[in-house]
This record gives structure tokens, C-alpha cells and sequence, in this order.
């Protein structure tokens, strides 16, 4: 369930942002990276139709996970660095309390 009732500050917000747009291109690179290993593995069109599911899974993926909404910044932020994309100190900026709960989430 979003946490709507937590407030952001501009600075928060701004810092939200620039953490969002850090860990999105990180993934993106990451995932070109992946991709560029595949297409070189592709030797008929099986494998060319499994690529392509493989993209739109990601794209899906990636689509949702990137919300830039006030009320999914702590579960999105949470799920950034389980995954690896950010890290808590990254969001040093933040309220201490709001980098308590991401901390929480992330552990979870």
C-alpha cells in the first residue's frame, strides 16, 4: 500500500529525480550490455523470437518500476537497491526517518 501520507520536500524531490535517472541508466546500460551478448548468440529465428519476449518482459519491467510518484518512492527506491541499481547512500539527502524505511524495505 503507497505511503501517501508522507510529505517531500523539493530538495527530497529533486534528489528523488536525480536517483531515479541514476539507477535508470545504470539498468539500461546494463541491460544493452545483455543484449548485445544475446544478439551475437542468435543463430535462427527461435532464438531471435526469444529475444524479442525477453525485451518486452523488460520493457514491462523496467516501465513499472521507473513511477515517479511522491507515494511509490520509498517501495521504488526499496526495490532499486535490492536489485542493485542504487544505494542507500545515494539517497543521503533524504529525511533520516525516510532513509530508516527504505532501509527497512530493503531488507525485506
Amino acid at each position: 500500500m503507497p505511503q501517501t501520507d508522507i510529505d517531500w520536500t523539493t530538495a527530497e524531490k529533486d534528489l528523488a529525480q536525480a536517483a531515479f535517472k541514476k539507477a535508470y541508466h545504470r539498468e539500461v546500460a546494463a541491460l544493452v550490455d545483455d543484449v548485445k551478448t544475446k544478439v551475437e548468440a542468435i543463430s535462427g529465428l527461435d532464438e531471435l523470437w526469444q529475444l524479442h519476449d525477453y525485451l518486452s518482459a523488460r520493457r514491462h519491467d523496467i516501465d513499472g518500476k521507473y513511477d515517479y510518484r511522491d507515494s511509490m518512492f520509498l517501495f521504488a527506491f526499496s526495490q532499486l537497491i535490492k536489485e542493485g541499481w542504487l544505494s542507500l547512500e545515494e539517497l543521503d539527502g533524504l529525511h533520516p526517518n525516510k532513509q530508516k524505511k527504505v532501509a527497512a524495505l530493503a531488507r525485506m
